[in-house]
């Protein structure tokens, strides 16, 4: 720092000689005076403006800018020893001079100014004890060691002075582009490095609290701050400003999102001592304390409050919480003050975003936790006072308590929804909406509103049905029961379910009793036709059962008549009915609305129909000929399936008809099962070529080849349990058997006689013959397969072998239990009431455990080994009686009169 001249002659634009011996003299009169100047000046250094050095320095240059009506520029910078702090703006004035003389005095006056009692500028003694301020309109300098020396000059010796109490003018400029410097020689203990660190930190703040500077260099790193509509920024670093009527609010800003200060100073503008915790930076109008680090007690903080709320409606949505004050222990009693002015001022004043886009007043607005925006839209313009969904998380509703916003439950939002009116898209929307913010609370929206098919709006899903999945076609008609209080489909949704609307199966709908209440109420119109229609175009596959065969449809004559009485329009089923069939046919429209499966799962035909029903009781389907069926079978069965209408056949046409069945999956399953009504049905009134089904056979079928004709159809084989067999049902079967036995143009093997003998004797056994209408037949199907006059009924096996086949009626074996009941319907003896006999020779005694070959025939035969006497011959022969004819013939075994069997030892195969 050069050395001023120290002589009174020279320039003293300021006055500033004079000031210094009214100083000089005051403390020669009072030596007192110097003592308290000392002590004044280093309780301010020490205690009120510790570490303000740039602070005071910085805010000493705004006011020479406000007062330039300029914008600040400050420059700091450090030359040895010496620490140099340059300004742009009005230089120092005569005022300004004396004033820094004065410990507890300014000549600071106006709007925009800083400073109040102009004891600022004493932080510079914290570092120095020689200063020079240099001004281009004049420039003094203080100087401990000067003041020291002056005082010893006047016989006062003092170790300890002050340093700014006397003044000397110096001729010295301030830095070029400058128009005031502050020069400090620092004090050895200053830590330099450090200082200027700190003022580079500290030139930020200061750069946002006083406004009226505007660049800040300290050494090489240049401050400045910038602003582009409301964001402020110094280098890198950018806040968004507010100005409301009493204080600027600032919030720091990382990228495009705001953040907040967690705890802070009050600065007025520059920094105090007052601790905040509010969510801003609040630099505001504010009377303070002479150390300018305290508020002053007349001065009221809440002011700065005002048009705080203005500042929240201007940030973005879902930013705007951001401003209330986080709930918690203030700071201190200034902060507690000004955190419930805020509080006070956000709960009164409209600037919360409210769902139906306008600013809400919080203590009248409500809130729904974690509300959607999905939900908001539907809600909106219901609820006007719903907040926004941006602001509906659970960390900003406890903020948005604090200032007075109601917390609404789900129930609250089903009560709020009674009584409105609106499409039911719109409902189906609101439902999806509240399953998102439902999750575990979905019993609170039991009430919710519910529209219906029919048009009514239920108070809540319990006792509603749910529809069927309907077409994704917009065009498509709506599908639902409306015999059931069904949702409509544009509102369906799970959450019904979950509020205890029944998911229920089409089959279901379709079972259900109202629904066959109403068909037989015989309602007027078609919307019932439609409901049920609709539904089976939609599940053609369920479940239906017969009553609902009784569902009017029009038909092709404008007629409405029961469904299981019409066919579908060119139905393959018309063309083998006979012409005056009872069938109507379906309106064509319909069917091509509705689809020919929905309208065939109802019975209308289009082939051949099956009735179902699970534990029958009884001939009442309606059907030709059940209860004679019914009266052929034993226990009922467990399940009954029948084909409708076969009675309806065009004799002539059954060829077709079979077709048809045989190549309908439900029927076809049917023509196997040989004791059901089908079958049954089938055998004995479906003719072809004049023949019922029943005289026919299978082609694949030889049992009864030569009695039965193979039928000559496509699906003959198909049909074999509604064709013939080796059994006898009726009367008539057994005639049919009879002639066929007896025309000797058919080729019949002796076998199937045999069965057929068999069928026959069972038949009349089982009483299915009527005896009295047979006849004796024209002629006798012998074991020689010849037709005879007259035979006889092998009842005894011992006689075959001493017959004559041509002579003999068999039954196939085991059968001569039964040879009595066919010798009645033949009307032929036996052959045991017309031919006895016995051996010739008497034979040797012994046993069948004792022959040698017994053995070996049972092991040939496969049977069990016989026990008991025997007589063995050599050759047995046998005399056979007949009449008065006698003849003799060689037989391999016999059983005489007596029961004794007669075995011929030349056979390997013994019999008895």
């Amino acid at each position: 720092m050069p050395a001023a001249a120290d002589l009174r002659s020279g320039p003293d634009p300021f006055g500033i000689n004079e000031v210094r011996d009214s100083t000089l003299k005051s403390w020669l009169t009072s030596p007192t005076r110097l003592r308290e100047d000392v002590a004044a000046e280093s309780d301010l250094v020490g205690v009120g403006y510790r570490d303000r050095l740039l602070t005071e320095l910085v805010a000493n240059a705004a006011d020479a800018a406000t007062a330039a009506g300029v914008s600040g520029v400050v420059k700091v910078w450090l030359d040895g020893g010496d620490l140099h702090v340059a300004n742009t703006g009005s230089p120092l004035d005569a005022g300004g001079a004396a004033a820094l003389t004065a410990l507890r005095s300014s000549n600071k006056t106006g709007s925009g100014l800083v400073g109040r009692f102009g004891v600022g500028f004493t932080a510079v003694a914290a570092v120095t004890r020689h200063v020079q301020i240099r001004s281009g309109s004049g420039s003094i300098e203080f100087s401990a060691e000067r003041t020291r020396r002056e005082l010893a000059a006047h016989g006062i010796e003092a170790e300890e002075v002050p340093t700014l109490r006397l003044a000397w003018p110096v001729d010295l400029a301030p830095a070029a582009g400058f128009d005031t410097e502050v020069v400090l020689r620092l004090e050895p203990h200053v830590d330099t490095e450090a200082m200027m660190r700190e003022f580079a930190v500290e030139a930020v703040e200061l750069l946002l609290e006083l406004p009226a500077v505007e660049t800040i260099s300290v050494a090489d790193h240049r401050f400045t701050r910038e602003r582009t509509d409301s964001v402020v920024s110094v280098g890198s670093q950018r806040w968004l400003e507010y100005s409301a009527p009493h204080a600027r609010w600032l919030l720091p800003m990382t990228g495009d999102w705001l953040v907040t200060r967690q705890r802070d100073v009050l600065r007025a503008p520059t920094r105090t001592d007052v601790e905040l915790t509010v969510p801003a930076i609040c630099i505001a109008a504010v009377r303070l304390t002479a150390d300018r680090r305290g508020l002053h007690p007349d001065a009221d903080i809440a002011t700065a409050a005002i048009g705080y709320a203005d500042f929240a409606a201007s940030l973005p949505i879902d930013q705007r919480t951001i401003l209330v004050p986080e709930p918690g222990f203030a700071a201190s009693r200034t902060d507690e003050r000004l955190r419930g002015a805020l509080v006070d001022e956000l709960s009164s004043r409209p600037w919360l975003p409210g769902a139906g886009g306008d600013d809400l007043i919080p203590e009248r607005a409500e809130v729904l936790l974690d509300l959607t925006s999905g939900l908001a839209e539907l809600l909106g313009e219901i609820i006007t006072t719903l907040v926004h969904p941006d602001l509906s998380d659970r960390s900003t509703v406890t903020r948005l308590r604090s200032v007075g916003v109601t917390e609404i439950g789900l129930a609250d939002i089903a009560s709020r929804l009674t009584g409105i009116d609106r499409e039911p898209r719109w409902w189906g929307r609101l439902y999806t909406e509240l399953s998102v913010v439902a999750q575990g609370q979905v019993d609170e929206l039991g009430a919710v509103p519910v529209p219906l098919t029919d048009g009514r709006t239920m108070p809540g899903a319990r006792g509603t049905v749910l529809p069927p999945p309907q077409s994704d076609d917009p065009d498509t008609e709506v599908v639902a029961p409306s015999w059931l209080p069904t949702v409509h489909p544009q509102a369906a949704h799970e959450l019904l379910g979950r509020l205890g609307a029944r998911q229920l199966s089409v089959s279901e709908m379709l079972s259900d009793p109202a629904l066959r209440g109403e068909i037989e109420s015989d309602p007027d119109g078609d919307d019932l036709a439609r409901s049920v229609l609709g539904l089976l175009r939609a599940a053609p596959d369920a479940s239906v059962p017969a009553w609902l065969g009784q569902l009017l449809l029009p038909t092709t004559d404008g007629d409405e008549r029961p469904a299981d009485e019409l066919l579908l329009p060119n139905s393959p089923l018309a063309s083998v009915l006979i012409d005056d069939s009872p069938f109507g046919v379906v309106d064509p429209d319909w069917v091509e609305t509705y689809g020919a499966e929905a309208f065939r799962a109802l019975g209308v035909g289009w082939g051949f129909t099956v009735t179902h029903e699970e534990y029958p009781t009884g001939p009442d389907h309606d059907l030709a000929d059940e209860a004679r069926w019914w009266d052929t079978i034993g226990d009922p069965p467990q399940t009954f399936s029948a084909v409708r209408d076969l009675d309806l056949v065009d004799q002539d046409r059954w060829p077709q008809a079979l077709s048809l069945l045989a190549e309908s999956p439900d029927c076809a399953a049917l023509l196997s099962d040989r004791g059901g009504y089908t079958a049954w049905w089938l055998r004995h009134y479906a003719e072809i070529d004049g023949a019922p089904l029943g005289h026919w056979r299978a082609p694949s079928d030889d049992t009864m080849a030569g009695i039965l004709d193979p039928l000559d159809h496509p699906h003959a084989d198909e049909l074999s349990g509604a064709l013939g067999a080796a059994d006898v049902e009726d009367t008539d079967q057994a005639l049919m058997f009879l002639t066929h036995l007896a025309d000797a143009d058919r080729s019949i093997s002796p076998s199937v006689a045999a069965i057929t003998h068999t069928a026959l004797a069972v038949a009349l056994r089982d009483g299915r013959i009527d005896l009295g209408r047979i006849e004796p037949p024209a002629g006798l199907r012998t074991l020689a397969g010849s037709v005879a006059d007259d035979a006889v009924v092998l009842d005894v096996p011992w006689l075959a072998a001493a017959l004559d086949p041509a002579v003999v009626v068999a039954l196939a074996p085991p059968g001569f239990a039964l040879a009595t009941q066919l010798a009645d319907l033949l009307d032929i003896p036996t052959a045991t009431e017309q031919y006895s006999g016995g051996p010739t020779e008497p034979g040797e005694d012994t046993t069948w455990q004792a022959h040698p070959q017994a053995l070996r025939s049972a092991l040939i035969q496969d049977r069990a080994l016989p026990t008991g006497p025997i007589r063995v011959h050599e050759a047995l022969t046998i005399e056979l009686r007949h009449g008065d004819e006698r003849s003799e013939h060689r037989v391999p075994w016999w059983r005489d009169e007596h029961g004794m069997v007669h075995v011929d030892a030349g056979f390997d195969v013994l019999g008895g």
